[in-house]
């Protein structure tokens, strides 16, 4: 079987920012594939079998070989599906420049870092939450810089990592009553920039709806 008539599964969570990057990624490719949606508080065997060590989504499950990690399952996609253009530049040192900035921002601008934001009440923590996400945010913006993407005019691996988290900020925002547009203009200008790319805007969920899962989440957290 040819893996351009392959069998493409993605094992995910509609909310979760590290399955919207491999949907992003395979959407970039043009790589057709079914998505398994999971209730993360009743996971299915698929998922347990597919990601023993973690248990957790994305996975992306290729001829019925199972890819956990969604840096790892980007950088797969890249390597597999080779007839549309890299996500990372052909020269070593830009290549690792980007995995750099994908890996700062994979560790900076996280779920868990923004669950200290809508994980806490207004107060300390809430606070020191906010300061981490916003500086980590105008270093990434300072790498940026007037570039259209991180990628420079390319829209690439670092791009594909963050873009995701566009799709949580209002939902940060409303709980933490803050702005990243005046903190951070030119990142709010990139993602809008993302967003009218045909992948982005398929795979990332509305603003509000991610707002009302948030606020189901800090209920179940008794945040509220």
């Amino acid at each position: 079987m040819g893996k351009e008539n392959s069998k493409v599964v993605v094992l995910a969570f509609w909310a979760s920012p590290y399955a919207m990057r491999t949907k992003i990624a395979l959407r970039e490719k043009g790589v057709e594939f079914e998505v398994q949606e999971e209730d993360l508080w009743n996971k299915s065997e698929l998922l347990l079998r597919s990601n023993p060590v973690h248990k957790k989504v994305p996975v992306l499950i290729h001829n019925d070989t199972p890819i956990s990690e969604s840096l790892i399952q980007v950088q797969y996609i890249d390597e597999t599906w080779t007839d549309a253009a890299s996500f990372l530049p052909t020269d070593p040192q830009s290549r690792a420049s980007a995995r750099f900035w994908a890996d700062f921002a994979d560790k900076t601008i996280s779920f868990e870092g923004g669950k200290k934001i809508w994980g806490n009440k207004k107060g300390e923590e809430q606070e020191k939450g906010k300061k981490e996400f916003l500086e980590s945010l105008k270093v990434l913006e300072a790498e940026l810089g007037d570039k259209p993407y991180f990628g420079g005019e390319t829209f690439g691996y670092v791009d594909i990592t963050l873009v995701p988290f566009y799709s949580w900020f209002y939902a940060l925002e409303k709980c933490g009553d803050f702005s990243v547009e005046a903190e951070c203009p030119k990142i709010v200008a990139w993602g809008k920039r993302c967003v009218e790319r045909n992948s982005v805007a398929a795979s990332l969920p509305e603003s509000e709806k991610v707002y009302q899962q948030v606020l189901k989440l800090r209920q179940i957290f008794g945040v509220e």
